[in-house]
């Protein structure tokens, strides 16, 4: 679920110039996977074997690297390694050569890597949930630490790693200092103090550290600071701001602290190679005919699925201004045993999934016990470093990409094959990978209208990057009693890491967020599933019962209760109830070039009839679709309700469309008859040669007595998608759904008689419905917009102004003086009220 590094020069004997590719990356998966390349037999299946997403990423970018064309997909579906070495051994072409890119002088400028853009941008307070640094603490108990050794071993580690001393600058630059801005070792001397003083004095440190933010403008990314607990023990502090490395790298400078304080004389490999010429040689990279075509691919499956993807989990959370409070981070941990993690790994894979993807999957299943939608965006960070240099590995930078992955809990079903589709879904998350989460997110923000879409809730999996610390940085620092991670737009990130032979997992939750008990619930509900599926190979095979603490489970289900007798179950019903007992009431009401301008229930009604009347005359049956295609205004509220009293369902068709796009829709239904204007071009050639009936002539026929009685579970009416992802389709809505939501509206809001509603929405999108049958059905009045200036907001308010001095003028003479405000009377419930729906 995130990438280790690949090796530049594969393990064993065989070597690029003169063995397949299949015995190159037969190598690299015996490297990870620990055991004999001659375990790799053709019958052999790697994944059951072990070799997980972090793995597969390491084989296809290898194999890439040698020409070679594999995707999680095609791996996954041929799942022996002898398939595997059909594939690489396949005539391929000549791995495409890429210019190295110019050296990166030392001190020179250079942009930041997307996520670190990500990062820096986070830590304005100004953004929703930012004011937040990416930020790593951690806290070691062991032997005494020589301060002294201590404080040479770090400022040779700043030398080494010129991340250590990168300053970031106000445009969004990146500049590795010559020197550190490393102040010195800061030392607290609690020797003096009992166990109580010296328990508050730790919690101190730990309260100011944890959640700091560095100054990264001035170059400190990473601290370190030692208390003194005794003559015999110590406290060792760690800040990193992860701006500067990610996880995988924080490893790698722990390891190499411990190797500098271990032996204040050792001398590393020295590192001819940076990170700032790693970003320069992968945007090289990225400049060839492969990347740019995988990027395209990339892209182009993404924003396909832009409109299906769902959003951030819905969770139980508290009301907060976002950005304005400063950001703590509580800690929820628990950790599996090394028999634990055997059993789960050996069920695992015995299931066909990963062990990281079970923890993954039990994570989703928690998190969807709580969520209102068991539809879900979850944010997956990848550590991803691409094989450019030998020396890779051993660098410190932020290497990190992410992917989102689509969760979804709708249906039950066992947890094997919960986990199956789950693994599915993020290795084509992975196999697109080229176009990263952070662009995703901006594409779905600009297609929500520019309003910020987030994945705040992240799972990061560093399983098989080994242990979290390397042997000698337990040896020499003690063990790691606190960690805490925290970064901006997150609410909740777990992770799962490799800890004493054992798994690790943890949330770190944003504090003052989730409704009081709701995190320690869903972590508590997260830990239960891991312990059934370590205890239990059954409970793989069954569904995942509801998580809730019954007390929750109950009070949910409580005030969800909003099940009552439905009133009406014919969409069109009430209106026609409320025109025969209020014929004199205002229905519509208009702007015309003389003024305002209405329509009673009692003439809407009639017109409503006549139109019906013209589409029996053409042969109208029950259910049948009919096109309506018209201008906003009266003769389009007529006309829909028309084709209902007539028995059948309209179908909206925008008078501004694109005539491909109307000829699309013509061609998806089966329309028996198009209601439309003298002003209107109709394709050529419809399907199924539909009657065209024109409004002028439908409001001059022979009216029905009565408006039919439909069935309820019949189409009402049908809207047709955006279409972004191909050819519209059309989405059928029953009587009794459409009514019952109208119900409900009504009730919510407790829409009557006196209100109005602007009726600003187009009526080829659903909240047109509320706008016309909400209102109609209770009698109040739709103010209908022209249809040139429905997107003109002072046009908005100039016919709600309009319609208020009528309306009150009418129903209250000289009272309507006594108010000049859109809205309810203070206090008197018969004035007007206006407004547009709430969202």
């Amino acid at each position: 679920m995130s990438s280790n590094v690949d090796r530049a020069v594969p393990l064993g004997s065989s070597s690029e110039a003169d063995a397949r590719p299949s015995d190159i990356i037969a190598d690299l998966i015996a490297a990870r996977l620990g055991c004999d390349v001659r375990a790799l037999s053709d019958d052999a299946e790697p994944l059951k074997l072990g070799l997980d997403s972090l793995g597969m990423m390491s084989v296809i970018n290898q194999a890439r690297r040698l020409g070679v064309s594999a995707t999680f997909e095609q791996l996954a579906e041929r799942p022996t390694f002898g398939a595997w070495r059909q594939l690489l051994d396949a005539p391929r072409a000549e791995p495409e050569a890429v210019d190295p890119a110019p050296p990166v002088s030392p001190g020179e400028p250079f942009d930041l890597a997307l996520m670190q853009h990500a990062y820096w941008a986070g830590r304005d307070a100004d953004m929703e949930f930012g004011g937040v640094a990416t930020h790593l603490y951690n806290e070691f108990d062991g032997p005494c630490i020589d301060t002294d050794r201590l404080d040479r071993a770090v400022r040779l580690l700043l030398e080494r790693h010129g991340m250590l001393r990168v300053a970031i600058g106000d445009d969004g630059r990146q500049r590795i200092l010559p020197q550190p801005a490393w102040p010195g070792l800061t030392i607290h001397d609690l020797r003096d103090l009992d166990d109580a003083e010296q328990a508050a004095a730790l919690e101190r440190v730990r309260h100011e550290a944890s959640h700091r933010q560095l100054d990264i403008a001035s170059g400190q990314v990473f601290d370190v600071a030692v208390s003194l607990v005794s003559e015999s023990r110590t406290r060792l502090h760690v800040n990193l701001d992860m701006i500067a490395a990610d996880a995988a790298s924080f490893r790698v400078l722990m390891a190499d602290l411990a190797t500098y304080y271990h032996d204040p004389d050792s001398v590393l490999p020295s590192l001819t190679y940076s990170f700032p010429q790693y970003l320069a040689d992968r945007r090289q990279a990225e400049q060839s005919e492969t990347h740019t075509r995988e990027y395209a691919e990339a892209r182009d499956w993404w924003q396909a699925r832009l409109p299906t993807l769902p959003g951030a989990p819905d969770l139980p959370r508290l009301r907060q201004t976002p950005g304005r409070t400063p950001t703590r981070v509580q800690r929820l941990h628990h950790w599996l045993n090394p028999v634990e993690r055997e059993r789960l790994e050996h069920i695992a894979r015995k299931h066909g999934v990963t062990p990281a993807m079970a923890l993954a999957t039990a994570f989703v299943e928690a998190i969807g016990g709580w969520a209102t939608d068991p539809q879900f965006l979850l944010n997956l960070p990848l550590f991803d470093r691409a094989d450019l240099h030998a020396q890779v590995p051993q660098l410190v930078g932020d290497f990190s990409s992410s992917v989102l992955l689509a969760a979804d809990v709708t249906d039950r079903m066992p947890f094997a094959e919960r986990a199956v589709r789950l693994q599915q879904e993020l290795r084509a998350a992975i196999d697109h990978r080229a176009y990263p989460g952070v662009e995703v997110l901006r594409d779905l923000s600009r297609l929500a209208g520019g309003e910020r879409v987030l994945a705040p809730v992240v799972y990061t999996s560093a399983l098989n990057l080994g242990e979290l610390f390397a042997p000698n940085v337990r040896e020499v620092f003690g063990d790691p009693v606190w960690l805490v991670s925290q970064g901006p737009q997150v609410w909740l990130d777990a992770q799962a890491t490799e800890l004493d032979g054992g798994y690790l997992v943890n949330w770190d939750v944003r504090e003052g967020f989730f409704a009081p008990g709701v995190a320690e619930s869903m972590f508590g509900a997260y830990r239960d599933v891991l312990s059934q599926l370590v205890a239990d190979d059954a409970a793989w095979q069954r569904p995942i019962d509801d998580l809730r603490p019954p007390a929750q489970a109950a009070r949910h289900s409580a005030v969800n209760e909003t099940g009552a007798p439905q009133r009406a179950n014919i969409l069109h019903e009430p209106f026609f109830r409320v025109a025969a007992e209020c014929p004199d009431a205002t229905a519509l009401a208009w702007e015309t070039a003389e003024g305002p301008a209405s329509l009673s229930y009692g003439g809407l009604c009639e017109q409503a009839l006549r139109v019906a009347g013209a589409l029996d005359a053409s042969g109208i049956s029950a259910g049948d679709l009919v096109a309506v295609s018209l201008p906003k205004g009266p003769a389009q509220v007529a006309a829909v309700l028309g084709v209902l009293a007539a028995g059948g369902a309209y179908v909206p068709i925008g008078v501004d469309e694109p005539p491909a796009r109307q000829t699309a829709i013509y061609r998806a239904t089966p329309m028996v008859a198009v209601i439309t204007d003298a002003n209107a071009h109709l394709p050529e050639d419809l399907p199924g040669s539909p009657a065209i009936v024109r409004i002028a002539d439908a409001l001059e026929a022979t009216p029905l007595s009565a408006a039919r009685r439909s069935d309820p579970d019949g189409p009402a009416y049908v809207l047709f998608t955006s279409g972004s992802t191909g050819t519209p389709k059309g989405v059928e809505i029953t009587h009794r759904g459409a009514s019952n939501t109208i119900e409900d509206l009504n009730d919510r809001y407790e829409v009557g008689p006196t209100d109005a509603v602007l009726a600003v929405s187009a009526l080829k999108f659903d909240l047109s419905v509320v706008d016309i049958f909400g209102l109609l059905s209770v009698g109040g009045t739709v103010v209908l917009p022209d249809e040139a200036r429905r997107a003109d907001p002072d046009a908005w308010m100039q016919l709600m102004t309009d319609t208020l001095r009528v309306r009150l003028e009418r129903d209250h003479g000289d009272r309507a003086n006594q108010s000049d405000h859109v809205g309810r009377e203070p206090g008197n419930q018969s004035i007007c009220r206006i407004s547009l729906w709430p969202k």
